[in-house]
This record gives structure tokens, sequence and C-alpha cells, in this order.
């Protein structure tokens, strides 16, 4: 794990590039990759980018063969967005396939429906530079919040977040949450193999079973700004289930086998 914290005063003697300011108490040497997968979020974008933190090493966007203006947007508010092409369908399948174009030591998972705050990056690389393995985004710890959920959801998500700290160990606030952050080094340690939207849970479980550090970061959810979400709270909330109870008993599938390219006619190399 390369990791580095100095006041940015004291970078005169660094070469350039070996260090990213951060804030202006200090810098970071660890390059941090952003992934997000987006389909048909055009109008969602703008907010997206307009809070992500210069000093980010690269952003890599998950084309989930969008037919909207998706790629083109974030070309012109990123210029150089690294753009890559699910082949496959499903949230988890995006996520691992933008995780496969990575080149950062950490990675940072972000929601294209805008209702995550890209200044709370800073938050999360913090807590990986100080120690931890995986920084967890949680809107029910002290100081997070969400403003996107129904009662139904918050129920379903407080009985899985139970059941996973009373089979597992973990201590966790919130679940089923896609704002995180990790060293890239602990994909190895835990080998996803889901396709959907439950990947997220998979996560949460397999750190806890991979005994990685973790530490989980208060973050505010807003609502989606445009567009309807895909998510459905029974039939996710199942699916979720069915990973929990899989986890638990000890079941595993192969991992996915991402096919990473770049997206077609647009000129990006992967």
């Amino acid at each position: 794990m390369s990791s580095f914290l100095r006041p940015v005063a004291d970078q005169e003697s660094a070469t350039a590039g070996d260090y990213r300011p951060v804030t202006s108490h200090f810098a970071i040497t660890p390059p941090v990759s952003v992934v997000i997968p987006a389909m048909n979020e055009a109008e969602n974008l703008p907010y997206v980018f307009k809070t992500l933190p210069g000093w980010i090493h690269e952003v890599v966007l998950v084309d989930g063969n969008s037919t909207d203006d998706t790629v083109q947007v974030a070309r012109d508010l990123w210029p150089g967005v690294k753009v890559v092409e699910q082949r496959g369908k499903g949230k988890g399948d995006a996520l691992i396939t933008g995780f496969a174009a990575c080149t950062g030591e950490i990675i940072v998972m972000v929601d294209a429906d805008g209702s995550a705050d890209g200044n709370e990056i800073v938050s999360y690389v913090s807590a990986l530079v100080g120690g931890a393995d995986f920084a967890k985004g949680s809107r029910f710890a002290n100081g997070g919040g969400t403003d996107d959920m129904t009662p139904i959801r918050k129920l379903g998500n407080r009985v899985l977040c139970s059941i996973v700290n009373a089979k597992f160990g973990a201590r966790y606030t919130d679940l089923c949450y896609g704002y995180n952050a990790f060293w890239k080094h602990c994909l190895d340690e835990i080998a996803l193999d889901c396709a959907g939207f439950e990947v997220e849970t998979l996560m949460n479980i397999r750190v806890v079973k991979a005994g990685l550090r973790v530490q989980e970061i208060p973050s505010h959810e807003f609502v989606r700004i445009h567009g309807a979400s895909n998510l459905r709270a029974v039939r996710d909330g199942l699916r979720v289930l069915k990973v929990i109870l899989q986890e638990h008993a000890g079941r595993r599938r192969s991992p996915l086998r991402p096919a990473v390219a770049p997206a077609a006619n647009r000129g990006e190399v992967s």
C-alpha cells in the first residue's frame, strides 16, 4: 500500500506529479480513480462532474449502451475521461468492468444520478491513507443523511443490515449504499462475482469475511435529479437477502471476467 501524508507547503522538494494536493493541509501520493457506471444519464452528469475534485487521477465512465448523449457529455465535462463499454448487464457487471480499467491505487465508486456529492471523496481517501482498506459510505452514521429513501426502503435496509451484522460480525449502520472507496489490491481478496444491484452488499460482506479494515464515512444522499431509478424495493431486497444467505452458507461462484473494451467509434483507449 503506497500512502503518504505531507503538508502542501513541504512539497517543494518533491518532483512534479509525486504528490497531489488534496487540501491546504496535506497531499497524497496514491493516484485515485473514480468509477461511474452510467446508462442514459446525460442530464445528470453535469451535477456529478461539477463536484469531483480536480486532484483525482482519472474518471472511468462505464457506458451501459446509452442511447442519449451520456458519453459526449462526459467528454465535454471531463476531457480526459476514460470511457469503457459495458458488454454485460447490471450494476455489478458495470462496476467490475470499471474496476478492471482503473490504473489508480485507490478506487472510488460514484453513482451517475447526481445523488452523491463528489466533495465527500476527500473523506473517503483520508480514511484509506489513514489505514483503512475499505471506506464505506453510510447515510445513517452520525453526520450522514438521505433525501431519497422511502420508509419501506429504510426499513428494508435496516433489517438487511442487521442480518449482515449478526451473521458476519460486522458493525455497519448502512448496507445498500453505492458510495464507497477502497485500495485496488482489495479486489484480489473479495473476488466479485455478482452482476446485479446487490453487488454493493456482496462487497460489504466479503471485506468483512476477508478481515479487511473497514471505516464508515458519513455521507449525504440527495434525490436523483433527472430520470427514474431502476431500483425496486421488494425485488431488489429479495436479491440482497439471497446474496446474504449464499455468503453465509459459503457458496461462491466463479469471478466474473469483464470484457473491457473501448467504446465503439469513440476514439477511446481503455
